[in-house]
């Protein structure tokens, strides 16, 4: 038996329209090589799509791959992901199940237990439970029972979810692989790393993603995957790389925004040469002492490395800082809030002259009135407006 393990595709993710073109593209790959390889069914395990309604040119598009393997006579299996899944219970997922592309593992959930209803391909039991915001899915994990018509059959359990084993000691809602329910294979989806695991002997792989989702994890894992499986008396795992587009990362480190420009072309202008067709990913990072982050013209930039005919440009500034003030001491007996405010007005007043300065506190006590009992929101406005109006001396409507 030969099947393949796909997940965390996020189709329609990426706001850059090339980088959305070349995510379709990944997913794309992956079909064909199963196709190729002559899988026998494909397990999605989650986050197909980047959220439970995605544009209707991703869902063309992904109609049309789930066409292919249709029409090669590959089975599809799935479970929603923390992205596609919906409180609701109607996402596009359905769809591509009502149109014949697929099967959604099933469940039955009580308050006591959660039962997960088998999926049979020949002599192969597929079980599934979908992934929920923010790791809600762990209470309902650790009821899992599974319905298991012959003994014998060959589990897979298809979980979108956090494990322990890969969180270690980190303070994130996971799940103990030995609180889950006994299986021959662990597709697992969501975490987006390479994770090749063993429990009790049996594979646990999480499987993605199939392209990159975000500026860290593009230069961090520099290309897509998923996994074919084979059993043949033992269990085979091959890693499949999805990678389409070289990539070229530049970090710099800059104390000065007023010549940051310049020095960032000049690192670039180092390696022009190798800058066609690339995903160009710019890191900006320091302590400014002098200018500010504004100051840094990346259009600029993008325009140098547009002329040089690249791919994609993504720059993170996440780690470029300006340099800290003085903190405001307050050295106050008692909380007096009123005070503190004062405090803070008087040093922001020292450092921002301006003629209306004098009407900061003034706005705040008037803008501090409360609705009273039994008064209309008309009255209400009103009775604000005609503060503000006194407090400023023109005329509001």
């Amino acid at each position: 038996m030969k099947f393949a393990h796909i997940t965390d595709c996020h189709l329609g993710g990426w706001r850059q329209p090339e980088l959305q073109i070349l995510n379709t593209q990944h997913f794309r790959q992956a079909v064909e090589t199963c196709i190729e390889e002559q899988v026998e069914f494909i397990l999605f395990t989650g986050d197909l799509f980047d959220s439970a309604f995605p544009p209707i040119e991703t869902l063309k598009e992904t109609f049309e791959d789930f066409r292919k393997i249709k029409d090669a006579g590959i089975k599809s299996y799935l479970i929603a992901g923390s992205h596609d899944y919906s409180v609701s219970g109607k996402t596009f997922l359905d769809v591509l199940e009502k149109a014949g592309f697929c099967e959604i593992c099933k469940y039955e959930e009580t308050d006591e237990q959660v039962v997960l209803k088998p999926s049979t391909y020949k002599s192969t039991h597929i079980y599934g439970y979908p992934g929920k915001k923010a790791g809600l899915e762990i209470s309902s994990l650790k009821k899992l029972k599974i319905e298991e018509p012959y003994e014998n059959n060959f589990r897979i359990l298809m979980l979108h979810t956090t494990i322990k084993e890969v969180t270690e000691n980190l303070p994130i809602e996971s799940i103990r692989l030995d609180e889950l329910p006994k299986a021959d294979y662990y597709a697992l989806g969501h975490i987006h790393i390479d994770f090749e695991h063993k429990h009790n002997d049996k594979p646990v792989i999480y499987g993605g993603p199939t392209f990159p989702n975000n500026f860290k994890e593009i230069e961090e894992l520099r290309a897509g995957c998923f996994y074919i499986i084979e059993v043949n008396g033992f269990t085979k795992v091959t890693k499949k790389e999805i990678k389409l587009k070289e990539i070229l990362s530049f970090k710099i480190e800059i104390d000065d925004a007023l010549i940051a420009t310049q020095k960032i072309l000049k690192e670039l202008e180092k390696k022009q040469d190798e800058l066609k067709d690339k995903i160009v990913l710019l890191k900006v990072h320091g302590t400014l002492k002098k200018g500010k982050p504004s100051d840094i013209n990346y259009q600029k930039i993008q325009d140098f490395l547009e002329k040089k005919q690249i791919y994609s440009f993504l720059k993170n500034t996440s780690k470029l800082e300006t340099a800290k003030t003085e903190d405001i001491q307050l050295d106050l007996q008692s909380k007096d809030v009123e005070k503190v405010e004062e405090i803070i007005i008087k040093k922001y007043e020292t450092e921002n002259p301006s003629d209306f300065n004098h009407l900061i506190l003034q706005l705040m006590d008037a803008l501090d009135m409360e609705k009273q009992e039994a008064e209309t929101n008309i009255t209400f406005e009103k009775r604000l407006l005609g503060e503000l109006n006194k407090t400023l001396g023109i005329e509001l409507d």
